[in-house]
């Protein structure tokens, strides 16, 4: 769930809140549950089923062996993953409330992200799909960047995400989500960003190479995990042009999200919970990104 939703939000509350877009919000969410206190059932097979990282063989789509040359096919480039959200946002309202600048108009810094209906987070679910995703692009060669690890108390802001994948002049930037749409809604979709240009914001030169990543990304993505292209959006390409999101209008590296699923819908919720799909998940990101990289 991209954090600026063009739907109206409310503010963040540091625990529990209902509404579209806001504290527990997904892209298209109509309503919303906090996770619990506790662990959920959910959160619990993660640990158990997800260790850190996954064993993953690492070769590229229709390969079986190393370049020519004896070079592992993405050596030389660099991916910058960035895991939506953080769990920590739940206990920092007032700092991921704050506006900051996305160049077109100010946004707040982050949200918190979505649940399914039993707890489990998008934030855990993100950042599971990242080290599976890490793992596989690191055995194709590639030098993989996070934008966090669960390794600072929360964020970070949206703006900072956009700098990071600037700064490590990221061959290819991919934010990992899962939507928070109505039950019904089904299937993933990768967006991409729209021309803008104001402030300090120009995504000119991104988005022809953007586009080719994200319709890399969905075609593989399909592949991987057998899902369908969201039915709720997108017109049935999985693909969606967005111009409100402060992540994709800050890039000068080529950048799309991908929203693997809908949290809130009970059949993409039994899909998204499951280690075996997250993995496919990962899978099928690192295969599109790897087509794209190598040409």
């Amino acid at each position: 769930m991209p954090y600026d939703h063009r739907k109206t939000r409310r503010p963040a509350l540091a625990l529990a809140v209902t509404g579209c877009c806001a504290v527990l919000a997904g892209c298209g969410a109509t309503s919303q549950a906090a996770p619990s206190s506790g662990t959920s059932p959910a959160t619990r097979q993660e640990s158990a089923a997800a260790p850190r990282p996954p064993v993953a063989d690492g070769r590229p789509p229709g390969s079986t062996q190393p370049t020519a040359r004896g070079r592992l096919p993405l050596s030389g480039k660099t991916v910058v993953i960035d895991p939506g959200h953080n769990s920590g946002n739940f206990r920092h309202s007032r700092e991921i409330n704050r506006k900051v600048d996305i160049g077109t108009t100010r946004k707040e810094c982050d949200t918190t992200g979505t649940s399914t209906n039993a707890g489990y987070t998008e934030a855990s679910f993100t950042l599971d799909v990242t080290h599976r995703l890490r793992a596989l692009l690191t055995a194709r060669g590639a030098k993989v960047v996070l934008t966090h690890d669960a390794d600072r108390p929360w964020g970070p802001c949206i703006d900072e995400r956009a700098r990071i994948g600037n700064a490590a002049r990221a061959d290819a930037v991919v934010s990992v989500h899962a939507d928070g749409s109505a039950v019904g809604h089904r299937g993933y979709h990768v967006i991409l960003p729209a021309r803008v240009r104001g402030g300090s914001a120009d995504t000119t030169a991104i988005v022809g190479p953007s586009r080719a990543l994200g319709e890399r990304i969905a075609d593989r993505f399909r592949r991987a995990t057998g899902t369908s292209p969201a039915n709720y959006l997108g017109s049935g390409t999985g693909l969606d042009v967005r111009s409100d999101l402060g992540g994709l209008n800050l890039s000068t590296v080529p950048k799309v999200f991908v929203e693997c699923g809908n949290m809130r819908d009970p059949e993409d919720a039994r899909l998204l919970t499951s280690a075996a799909w997250r993995q496919k998940a990962a899978q099928g990101i690192s295969d599109g990104i790897s087509t794209y990289l190598q040409g």
